[in-house]
C-alpha cells in the first residue's frame, strides 16, 4: 500500500508564492510518474502538473506560467512551487501517483487559500 502526504498549502495574499511538497512511503517500487491536481468547492478535479520517471515535466496551461513541479527521488517526493498566486488558484491541491501494479493513487490534499 502507497501513502501519499501533502503539505504546505495555508492562506496567501494574490502575488504570494507557496510550495508545496508531497511525500510518498509504503510500497513503492516502480513508480511511472507522479503528479499534482486542484479541486475547488463545487468543481471537477482539476490537473496541474505530472513528472515521469523520466524527469519529464507536463503542465496544464492554466499554471505554466506560474507553477514548477520538481522532485526529490532519494526523498520518494515531489513539488509544486506556485508563484504569482491568483484568488482563482483557491482550492485543495492533491498529490497524485502513478505506479505499475498499484494503479492510480490520490493523497487527501492541502488547503490553499489566495486573498485578494
Amino acid at each position: 500500500q502507497v501513502q501519499l502526504v501533502e503539505s504546505g498549502g495555508g492562506l496567501v495574499q494574490a502575488g504570494g508564492s507557496l510550495r508545496l511538497s508531497c511525500a510518498a512511503s509504503g510500497n513503492i517500487f516502480s513508480v511511472n510518474a507522479m503528479a499534482w491536481y486542484r479541486q475547488s468547492s463545487g468543481k471537477q478535479r482539476e490537473f496541474l502538473a505530472r513528472i515521469t520517471n523520466a524527469g519529464a515535466t507536463y503542465y496544464a496551461d492554466s499554471v505554466k506560467d506560474r507553477f514548477t513541479i520538481f522532485r526529490d527521488n532519494a526523498k520518494n517526493s515531489i513539488y509544486l512551487q506556485m508563484n504569482n498566486l491568483r484568488p482563482e488558484d483557491t482550492a485543495v491541491y492533491i498529490c497524485n501517483l502513478l505506479q505499475t501494479g498499484s494503479g492510480n493513487i490520490f493523497g487527501r490534499g492541502t488547503q490553499v487559500t489566495v486573498s485578494s
